[in-house]
């Protein structure tokens, strides 16, 4: 089951770039042409935050069930803090993705709480390519494009 998850987990985050990056450059161009916000932006946007969020619970499911979880589990935090790919998948990956994953959820509340359409398009822009920037930070290429 874990290798499954986890190959969801990799192939599930193109997805998940693609659509933030679309959200992203939807509202500079609406920002940018001081055109209306619409439906269609409104759903660009709700479709990178729900990818973003699947893919934070397929995350959750290969953090625990993974073979990195056990080696922690066994070593303690001492030993996890010490080896650089278990500090990597244990806490860097895990912590920096939850930030990005709020701050993003943040941008979506402010949206919908914004009654301008320049508002809505500058709180999209700016906590989705914020989050964008943390989640692209914490990826480890290494082991995904193996």
């Amino acid at each position: 089951m874990y290798e499954a998850v986890l190959d969801l987990h990799s192939y599930w985050a193109y997805g998940v770039l693609v659509f933030l990056l679309l959200a992203i450059l939807n509202s500079f161009v609406g920002l940018s042409a001081k055109r209306p916000f619409i439906h269609r932006d409104r759903q660009i946007a709700m479709i990178a935050l729900i990818f973003s969020h699947v893919q934070f619970v397929l995350g959750l499911l290969t953090l625990f069930t993974g073979p990195y979880f056990k080696a922690a589990k066994a070593g303690g935090m001492g030993a996890v803090m010490k080896d650089s790919t278990l500090r990597l998948f244990m806490v860097e990956h895990p912590v920096i993705n939850l930030i990005a994953i709020v701050l993003i959820t943040i941008g979506w509340s402010k949206h919908k709480r914004a009654g301008e359409s320049e508002r809505k398009f500058k709180s999209i822009a700016i906590f989705y390519l914020i989050g964008l920037v943390l989640l692209l930070s914490r990826i480890p290429y290494s082991q995904w494009f193996n």
